[in-house]
């Protein structure tokens, strides 16, 4: 799961870094491993600064202060595919043909399938072990076949059709042809998110145009006409026109659950469908099972979510439940969000540096405390552990998403069966 977002600005004597750095700070929790940006400017130069760390630590003002140009790409990271190297930070170059820049959110399927195309057929050298990688070069070798001193629009579009036939999997892009424009487009399936925006342009007359994986950003920098990218749809912004097609148009349309459940901001809408809401819904549909589950025997006295992403959910659950809410966890917010950490053990270390239980909210009471999912159950064991150390009578855990009992290879950081706690138990088990 990664953050991206690209940017055109009307007027071409204007920077667009700083907008795009806001991009990536108001996207910083869908990616805390790498980030990246790069600019186009006068005569398509690129200009690029990206590296392993936070949106702060990447981006010294030196730095920023290099990345000339009115339309650019960025991203923030958090493997799924690949490696932590540096190298592997996005956004992705290449120089032929017309330089191509490319951000990439989600994960592909058939990588090795890709790669042995890409080295024995197209004689395209892959420098990482990204599958983002792989994306761009497709995409390039596509635009290669047009052998064109000067592409167009159509031959973009022609470009991606046959990308959606080669490429399997998750992705989300935004892109950048030097001195041409920017393009967004979303795998046929629609499973990540990616919105598209435009505002009247801060100096001058037109527009300013500008995608994103959460339509949030777009509200922060004030932009209007906000809506989704369609699944299989592809958007080109040149510095003259937008053009839009729909290439692929799938009977099943599976957006990730986890944009909902935990991953996008509550303030963000993904397909018609404000965050918040979505998570109030979880709220009742879980209320529901609670009552179904304890009957008439429930002796809750009180329901406390596991900051942050379960406030909206356990609040909604304590109104239908008509139980009081409080919050019984403080958050260090200087710690990454463990799910996002890699690996296992830095996972577990990290959950007891991150919340601390406050004994008022929880001496000599049953508690129902509401997560927003049980993946691993590392965390879960911890948070049950905090509460009886600080004195709860009885602890009830409740999860807002459904057992996830299989893999998700579409971009989350759970690759396989044994490391989800649900997966061959039953509800009972795994309590």
């Amino acid at each position: 799961m990664c953050g991206i977002s690209a940017l055109l600005l009307a007027d071409s004597s204007q920077a667009a870094v700083g907008e795009l750095l806001e991009s990536l700070g108001l996207l910083q929790h869908r990616g805390q491993d790498a980030a990246g940006i790069v600019t186009c400017g006068h005569k398509g130069r690129l200009f690029q600064c990206k590296g392993n760390g936070m949106v702060r630590d990447v981006f010294t003002p030196q730095r920023l202060m290099a990345l000339s140009g009115y339309m650019g790409v960025a991203h923030v990271r958090y493997p799924t595919a690949g490696t932590p190297a540096d190298s592997e930070a996005q956004p992705f170059y290449v120089n032929s043909p017309y330089g191509i820049v490319m951000a990439h959110n989600g994960n592909l399927t058939n990588d090795s399938e890709l790669r042995h195309f890409l080295d024995y057929d197209a004689h395209r050298h892959i420098n990482t072990d990204s599958d983002s990688e792989l994306l761009l070069n497709i995409f390039a070798n596509n635009l290669q076949k047009t052998g064109k001193f000067r592409i167009n629009e159509q031959d973009i579009f022609s470009a991606i059709e046959s990308l959606y036939s080669e490429c399997r999997g998750a992705y989300a892009v935004t892109a950048m042809l030097a001195g041409f424009g920017i393009i967004g487009f979303r795998d046929p399936h629609g499973i990540r998110p990616l919105v598209f925006g435009r505002r009247k342009a801060l100096a001058g007359s037109g527009y300013d145009y500008m995608f994103a994986s959460e339509s949030v950003v777009l509200d922060a920098l004030d932009f209007t006409d906000i809506e989704d990218v369609q699944p299989g749809e592809v958007i080109i912004v040149s510095k003259s026109a937008v053009t839009r097609r729909r290439l692929v148009v799938e009977s099943q349309i599976t957006p990730c659950i986890f944009e909902y459940v935990y991953f996008a901001r509550p303030d963000s809408t993904i397909d018609g469908i404000p965050v918040y809401n979505a998570r109030l819904d979880m709220g009742v549909k879980l209320a529901r099972n609670v009552k179904r589950a304890l009957g008439a025997g429930m002796d809750i006295d009180v329901v406390i979510p596991v900051p942050d992403t379960s406030r909206a959910a356990a609040l909604q659950l304590s109104h239908e439940l008509g139980l009081p809410y409080r919050e019984g966890f403080n958050k260090n917010r200087y710690v990454g969000r463990t799910f996002i950490m890699p690996g296992q053990e830095m996972r577990r270390k990290n959950v007891r540096r991150k919340l601390n239980a406050m004994p008022t909210e929880f001496k000599d009471l049953n508690v129902l405390l509401v997560d927003d999912s049980i993946v691993r159950g590392t965390t879960s064991q911890e948070i049950i552990q905090m509460a009886r150390d600080v004195g709860a009578k009885k602890v009830y855990f409740a999860s807002a998403a459904p057992a996830i009992r299989y893999p998700n290879v579409y971009g989350i950081d759970m690759p396989t069966m044994k490391e989800l706690v649900a997966s061959g138990n039953s509800n009972d088990a795994v309590s």
